[in-house]
């Protein structure tokens, strides 16, 4: 039994000497890679510290410094939305104040190139909170405060604006609305008088079938001297016969009267 209990120690101890030999070369190999970062980003290849950064964190995926380094240099290529996830779960996780307060320092940053200012403003308190001494956070965090005023002021000019060509677009829509209005008033006006007009002619139409219709006055001709002449001694001759019929009118009834007296 002493020597199956002495065997079980020995393995056991054996064990553990393996597993820490073991940590130690994935700590080495973790810190290979962030030196590794670290030199790329001290010669500005930012792409290239990102990669080793995430190499160290794939030998050690809860390594703090390399993935405190992988949002500098993800910060530094411009891809603020990643690097802010990254401080947000930093900020609550590392364990020393300073650490803290850097994290939430490179939130704010972040935050202010992601034009968040409100929220950049909260982690530069944090870190203040931490460190009131760091002055590149109070300088950060007045650089916020008037941003977000500028912001503000901003939408405010913006939404009058917006107010503004709404309140011009629905006056152009009731000036058109007028004009189309209007417009239509004079279409109807135009065809009444069109209508008016054909009204009269059609009246003035059927008036002047109305008198071609109806008999017509003889006109009077326009006779010859001759002519004239001719009628002139017809009457005469009518005339002459007239009275020589009264006279012998006259005569008759004188003898009837003559006779009645001789009888």
């Amino acid at each position: 039994m002493k020597n199956t209990h002495h065997i079980l120690q020995t393995i056991i101890i054996a064990l553990t000497l393996m597993m820490a030999f073991g940590l130690k070369a994935e700590a080495q190999n973790e810190n290979k890679f962030i030196r590794r970062g670290n030199n790329a980003y001290a010669d500005q290849d930012f792409k290239k510290a990102e990669i080793d950064y995430r190499k160290a964190l794939e030998k050690n995926q809860n390594s703090a410094k390399g993935e405190f380094n992988l949002g500098t240099s993800l910060y530094q290529q411009e891809g603020y939305e990643e690097s802010v996830k990254i401080y947000e779960k930093l900020a609550g996780a590392l364990q020393t104040p300073e650490a803290r307060a850097g994290a939430y320092h490179n939130l704010g940053n972040s935050l202010v190139q992601s034009q968040q200012y409100q929220p950049a403003i909260d982690a530069y308190k944090n870190a203040l909170r931490i460190n009131p001494d760091d002055t590149d956070s109070k300088y950060n965090l007045e650089y916020a405060r008037q941003m977000l005023q500028q912001q503000q002021q901003q939408q405010k000019q913006d939404q009058n604006q917006d107010q503004k060509n709404d309140q011009d677009k629905k006056d152009d829509q009731q000036k058109q609305d007028q004009e189309n209005d209007q417009d239509k008033q004079d279409d109807q006006q135009q065809q009444n008088q069109e209508q008016k007009d054909q009204q009269q002619q059609d009246q003035q139409q059927q008036n002047q079938g109305d008198q071609q219709q109806q008999p017509q006055g003889q006109q009077p001709k326009q006779i010859s001297k001759e002519d004239a002449e001719r009628m002139l001694q017809a009457l005469k001759d009518n005339e002459k016969n007239t009275l020589e019929k009264l006279k012998l009118e006259k005569l008759k009834s004188a003898k009837r009267v003559k006779s009645d007296k001789d009888w």
